[in-house]
């Protein structure tokens, strides 16, 4: 039966109470400190009756109060549903209003005193839900069985050696599934998690005093292995995930002796396959793979089999995961041809997703905001290359009452920063499909062309 993480720091706590837990924003919280709120917390949940099967929205701004709440739903069993504190009102009454919530926490968790709480876990015990990148205007939140979470932890241990002596920094928001995973699979191996909340370049340097170890998307490790440098910590290894990682910045880590790993994955679908040494993805433990290529062509859709797999979306949201009835998933990643043994040699988005700084795009979500803009009469949005965040959105209006003026208040106003475009074009025309629908794959090749006549900046 999986263990709750809860149940894990507990233990950590009669065992090791004065090792550090976890350091943020306001300081440090040893094992035993943080094992008595999240008991606290519990106690409180369960005598509000938010136990098993209720969703708890938790929002703290602290990443420290966000961890406890996480935490105290596990042991309450209940699924705690992570949600963005920067969010505006109108879009956390936007997400509240699709998704079927017991409770809302923005402030940090109320306590309460009383016996502890005692949930007898359950295999299908969801314990774990957050939202997608890209999900604004369709909110789409990606929920997870305790098994499929906490099953891959002794594999990620034994690929990365990570212990209870290590110090883990998680330079990100908790949010993100990366680093939230990150964060907690730390506390359930006994680790300190240094979890600053968001990243910030200019602390680098003082928090990789001790790290040991460091999870991270590819376009910041330059930045870290900069701040190494003036630190000169006790870094051994980068976790990478989230985008293609560039073979000379693991080349610049070893030389400065980082160990990379590497993975390929998705929030639908956990842990895909793993590069621990530089000679290429190979599936992840207990995954199998199978890329589809349709007759005539060069590239196929990746198809995931594995225990590390979500249950789904939330209240039957839409989005890129599809199913099939032998218990294989996809999310419309494109790979070339694959066979058992062999690399996984990835090459993009089937649907047009765009991979930006380690977040996933849905251009359709970005779309359908900047549709409502005056002047607007139609709008592509394309990945286009950049050089350390992989891609940037790209936003192309068709229109000639559109101003960027007024396009980037939408955005700003009900778009998610990953998602607001950061290069503007407007055409007389866009080119269409047989069907009538603006052809996203034709846009994506005369912006590359860089030189159609039609197109030109937004200024």
């Amino acid at each position: 039966m999986p263990v709750p993480v809860a149940a894990q720091v507990l233990r950590h706590a009669s065992v090791r109470p004065d090792r550090i837990a976890v350091s943020g924003p306001g300081g440090d919280l040893g094992y035993a400190e943080l094992a008595a709120r999240i008991g606290r917390a519990a106690r409180r949940l369960a005598d509000e009756g938010i136990g098993r099967g209720a969703l708890a929205a938790v929002g703290q701004a602290d990443p420290v109060a966000l961890l406890v709440a996480v935490l105290a739903a596990d042991l309450a069993g209940a699924t705690p549903l992570l949600c963005d504190h920067a969010w505006s009102e109108e879009r956390r009454a936007q997400v509240m209003a699709a998704v079927p919530v017991a409770a809302r926490f923005d402030a940090p968790l109320p306590e309460a005193d009383g016996p502890p709480v005692r949930h007898r876990p359950a295999p299908d015990d969801l314990t774990w839900a957050c939202f997608s990148s890209g999900s604004t205007g369709r909110p789409r939140a990606v929920a997870r069985d305790r098994a499929s979470w906490t099953g891959s932890f002794a594999h990620l241990d034994a690929l990365t050696g990570i212990g209870p002596d290590d110090v883990v920094l998680i330079p990100g928001p908790l949010v993100s599934s990366l680093y939230g995973f990150a964060a907690v699979h730390t506390l359930a191996a006994g680790a300190t998690a240094v979890v600053p909340g968001r990243w910030s370049p200019g602390g680098l340097a003082e928090r990789l005093r001790r790290a040991t170890v460091v999870h991270v998307v590819p376009h910041r490790l330059p930045a870290v292995l900069d701040a190494l440098e003036a630190a000169a910590g006790p870094l051994r290894t980068a976790v990478v995930g989230g985008a293609a990682l560039d073979a000379a910045v693991r080349t610049r880590a070893a030389a400065a002796g980082v160990r990379v790993v590497s993975y390929y994955g998705a929030t639908e679908l956990s842990f895909v396959a793993v590069d621990a040494d530089g000679t290429g993805l190979r599936p992840f433990p207990g995954v199998e793979i199978d890329v589809r290529v349709p007759p005539g062509q060069a590239l196929g859709e990746v198809w995931v089999r594995s225990p590390w797999l979500c249950e789904g979306y939330v209240a039957g949201a839409t989005g890129p995961l599809r199913r099939d009835d032998g218990g294989w998933m996809t999310v419309g990643d494109l790979a070339e041809p694959h066979r058992p043994g062999e690399v996984l040699r990835l090459r993009g988005r089937g649907d047009g997703a765009i991979q930006t700084g380690g977040a996933t795009v849905v251009p359709e979500d970005v779309e359908e905001v900047l549709r409502k803009v005056p002047g607007v009469d139609d709008v592509v949005v394309v990945g286009t290359p950049h050089p350390y965040l992989g891609a940037v959105v790209t936003a192309v209006v068709e229109g000639e009452g559109a101003s960027r003026t007024a396009l980037e208040a939408a955005a700003r106003a009900e778009l998610d920063p990953a998602q607001r475009p950061r290069r503007w074009y407007a055409a007389g025309s866009l080119p269409r499909t047989p069907a009538g629908k603006p052809a996203r794959g034709l846009v994506a090749a005369r912006l590359a062309g860089g030189d159609d006549p039609g197109l030109r900046r937004l200024a």
